[in-house]
């Protein structure tokens, strides 16, 4: 069964995580013991934007219904605020990506 890597090649990642180690630098760590993945971290920012902008529309209304202290609503409404900001910046630069993408040559 080809698993699509060289001949020699387990051992060599091996040899330069071990070599790695030694300096005391990170090694290559295989996908199950890495972080989260791009997809992974784009959809628990969005669900984290979501929440923020939720808290800020409820700091609102509490605020109309008189329930509310003045220095929360400006807090979750910036939060708001530089949250939208945020993500507008990550999605202008996801759009550029893709366009630069799209114009490689093939």
């Amino acid at each position: 069964m080809s698993t699509g890597i060289a001949p020699g090649a387990g051992s060599a990642v091996a040899a330069y995580n071990a070599a790695l180690k030694r300096m005391g630098a990170p090694g290559i760590e295989s996908r199950e013991q890495a972080g989260p993945g791009f997809s992974e971290v784009l959809q628990e920012l969005a669900k984290n934007a979501v929440e923020t902008t939720k808290g800020a529309e409820k700091a609102s209304l509490q605020a109309v219904e008189g329930k509310a202290d003045l220095q929360q609503v400006v807090n979750a409404v910036t939060a708001a605020e530089l949250t939208v900001q945020t993500v507008t910046a990550v999605r202008d630069r996801v759009i550029s990506a893709y366009q630069e993408v799209l114009r490689m040559p093939i």
